[in-house]
């Protein structure tokens, strides 16, 4: 089992900038990919940012390249969103992603273990 425990989230103006953080912990050794999906209320959930454990390749959603940067910290087993020129519909409860093998990285259903989430509203 993995536990994964964000923190970060919380209140900004539109243009202003957060940082999330997720610790892994558990049976992370096994870890293929970590990643950032997100949910607004009445919509579905969304990918965001993935990245590639041993590598450190990134994905990332069309709606945040330029803003939004996904970094690991394989010593501490964190996984980072940088999130700047934030807008108001980023506003969403922000949940951090394991999974342990090769997969479609984009796709919430190929993940393992989720985190309880995180909210972040971005204010116009």
């Amino acid at each position: 089992q993995v536990q994964l425990v964000e923190s970060g989230g919380g209140f900004v103006q539109a243009g202003g900038s957060l940082r999330l953080s997720c610790a892994a912990s558990g049976r992370t050794f096994s870890t293929y990919a970590m990643a950032w999906f997100r949910q607004a209320p009445g919509k579905e959930r969304e990918f965001v940012s993935a990245i590639r454990w041993s590598s450190g390749n990134t994905l990332h959603a069309d709606s945040v390249k330029g803003r939004f940067t996904i970094s690991r910290d394989v010593a501490k087993n964190t996984v980072y969103l940088q999130m700047n020129s934030l807008k108001p519909e980023d506003t969403a409860v922000y949940y951090c992603a394991s999974v342990r093998t090769i997969s479609a990285l984009m796709r919430a259903e190929a993940y393992d273990y989720w985190g309880q989430g995180t909210q972040v509203t971005v204010s116009s």
